[in-house]
């Protein structure tokens, strides 16, 4: 059974480019597949080579992106890819809210946990959530 219906991409621009990352930051998945995000909020983007999507599973290996602000409401999916001025960078783990309600951390699946500055973000760069693209099977 399909869940979900058609929805339109997510923007964002980087307000903030971060460098640090860490291998025991204790991240714990939110129970949600997706979050609604308004126009002008922050949220944090942490890369993370991780794939259990359990809720509270706990997130070690961790990289951080940086801050993007959201150009346009909208609905964040587990699976949705997200674009750098671009590039691809990875897709939506899910959500970390250890800092809600000031921002969500929106944990992102890579091969390797990369930083801002080591996918050559800086500040306006275009950040985009894409609905993941799903192969139908022909009837």
């Amino acid at each position: 059974m399909v869940e979900d219906g058609e929805k339109r991409a997510v923007g964002g621009r980087v307000v903030k480019v971060l460098v640090h990352r860490r291998d025991d930051r204790g991240m714990s998945l939110e129970p949600f597949a997706s979050r609604c995000v308004r126009r002008g909020e922050v949220h944090e983007l942490v890369t993370t080579d991780h794939e259990d999507t359990a809720a509270g599973a706990r997130i070690d290996r961790v990289a951080f992106l940086g801050f993007v602000e959201i150009v346009n409401a909208g609905v964040i999916d587990r699976g949705d890819e997200v674009w750098c001025d671009g590039e691809f960078v990875g897709s939506v783990l899910g959500f970390d809210a250890c800092h809600h309600p000031n921002h969500y951390n929106i944990l992102i699946t890579s091969p390797t946990p990369r930083t801002g500055p080591e996918l050559g973000l800086r500040p306006e760069m275009d950040v985009l959530f894409s609905p993941a693209v799903v192969a139908v099977p022909a009837r």
